[in-house]
């Protein structure tokens, strides 16, 4: 036995392997190598990540941080044994709120901590967040594994995620330029993204469907369907922002319509949204049915379609809109922004009869 495993000993016996540990760390050195951009300076190893913004042009650059998990959607990649897609929307959930305010995503930090490690799920794990890292141009700059026996159950782990990006202070979006007249143009979403998996969950596991099954109106699996990770805005916003005039964004969370549009609109505006101006994913279709929900509600709960929001003068809609196709982002005009008057709500959906 060599000197090192001798060392070890003890904490293995404790229920922490270090070897298992250093096997899972060389395991994903390339992936890591693979998502770094000019601006980074360390490998994985140190104890922390430096990294060298560039901040040529700029007059007053700004840090803008985020930071999220993938919540009860982990329990759905446990049960299906699909752990190659969570990543992904680790950093989906933190990169898409730092884009909000005009950021360009810099790096990406992540946190994995489990019962007992396995490191062949953990390397498909940080495959997922290498891949999202890639989506986001941004470098996964470092993070952590912890292994903690007896605080997890068995087969189970939990993410965390933290993102960094910057803005020059003359472009940071803010909402409060929003005036009436201005559009609202949606992004298409990828599906239900990482929020509301409690009810899914719920809904899934009261149904007959296997995670082999096709799921209903769909030609994919109920697993690909459930388990199809946040889709990453990065290129489109990048792309809408080098040629609009962007009054304000959403990022379409938790919380639904109702909740995050109000979040970049002035007090005394509302979004005027026409439902059924974008296509209806199947997978909401049947979250709807089973769970006896109405459309008000499950836009409370889900992005029903859409995951991020563009706001911009109407003169700009068309250019714009032709700009996302050309790039192969399916978008649409989903509303306008109006006086508040005397409504209560900032949200005002039409068309759900």
């Amino acid at each position: 036995m060599s000197d090192s495993a001798k060392r070890s000993e003890a904490y293995t016996a404790a229920g922490v392997d270090i070897e298992e540990g250093n096997r899972f760390v060389k395991r994903i050195k390339d992936l890591v190598a693979a998502t770094h951009t000019p601006g980074v300076l360390t490998g994985i190893g140190g104890f922390g990540g430096l990294f060298r913004p560039d901040i040529a042009g700029m007059e007053a650059p700004i840090l803008v941080s985020g930071a999220d998990g993938v919540g009860t959607k982990l329990k759905l990649a446990f049960d299906f044994d699909k752990h190659d897609t969570v990543g992904i929307d680790l950093v989906a959930m933190s990169v898409n709120d730092v884009l909000v305010q005009g950021a360009t995503p810099l790096f990406f930090l992540d946190y994995f901590a489990t019962g007992k490690l396995d490191s062949g799920v953990a390397e498909k794990v940080v495959e997922g967040v290498a891949e999202g890292c890639k989506q986001s141009s941004c470098a996964l700059l470092g993070g952590e594994t912890a292994e903690m026996p007896g605080f997890y159950p068995d087969g189970e782990y939990d993410l965390s995620g933290f993102a960094v990006g910057m803005v020059d202070q003359p472009k940071l979006v803010t909402g409060e330029r929003i005036e009436s007249g201005d559009v609202l143009i949606g992004l298409a979403s990828s599906g239900v993204h990482s929020n509301g998996f409690s009810l899914v969950r719920k809904l899934f596991e009261a149904s007959d469907l296997t995670p082999e099954d096709t799921f209903p109106g769909s030609e994919r699996t109920v697993a690909e369907v459930l388990l199809e990770p946040t889709r990453i805005y990065t290129s489109a916003v990048l792309e809408v922002l080098g040629m609009a005039d962007v009054k304000g964004m959403v990022h379409v969370t938790g919380g639904g319509f109702y909740d995050n549009v109000p979040r970049v609109l002035p007090e005394k505006t509302r979004a005027v949204i026409e439902f059924g101006s974008w296509p209806m994913l199947p997978v909401f279709d049947w979250l709807r049915k089973e769970g006896g929900l109405s459309w008000p509600e499950m836009l409370q709960i889900f992005n029903c379609g859409i995951g991020y929001i563009f706001v911009v003068p109407e003169s700009q809609a068309d250019a714009v809109l032709d700009r996302l196709g050309e790039i192969g982002a399916d978008a649409w005009q989903i509303g306008e922004v109006r006086e508040l008057g005397e409504h209560i709500e900032q949200v005002d959906i039409s068309g759900l009869e």
